[in-house]
């Protein structure tokens, strides 16, 4: 069963979508550099890629790393990261990502992104029931 799963959303995958506005590639690059930040144990960079919202909410690099780490370790070790549908939620831009822990367990996370100043920024995430693997 498990395994018919991650081929259902690996077909999602290859059939996703990317915004028509044409802001998903930015947007996938801003997800997979604070990864990336995270995988190198580099909080203070993984914190620039959340909006001030979040960054304010935090406070500091070490609080939001050290949530991270508890909350989501799936993206603070990913074995394996897919970017799936970019859709639109409020008007707002949301990305959702399979990503694959190191167990194995495929976990679908929406990224809630806004356009800063400084470019695209991620405003918060949300772990999807497994049943909206499928979704």
């Amino acid at each position: 069963m498990r395994k018919f799963l991650i081929a259902s959303v690996a077909a999602v995958c290859i059939a996703g979508s990317v915004s028509a506005d044409g802001h998903g590639p930015a947007i996938a690059g801003v997800i997979q550099s604070q990864i990336d930040a995270f995988l190198a144990d580099d909080f203070a960079t993984a914190f620039t890629f959340a909006s001030p919202g979040i960054r304010m909410m935090f406070g500091s690099s070490e609080r939001f790393g050290s949530m991270v780490r508890d909350g989501y370790p799936m993206v603070w070790r990913p074995a394996e990261v897919t970017y799936l549908d970019l859709e639109t939620e409020g008007g707002r831009p949301v990305q959702k990502v399979l990503i694959t822990d190191q167990s194995g367990v495929p976990h679908v996370l929406k990224y809630y992104m806004i356009e800063t100043e400084n470019g695209w920024q991620i405003n918060g995430v949300t772990v999807l029931e497994a049943g909206a693997l499928g979704a």
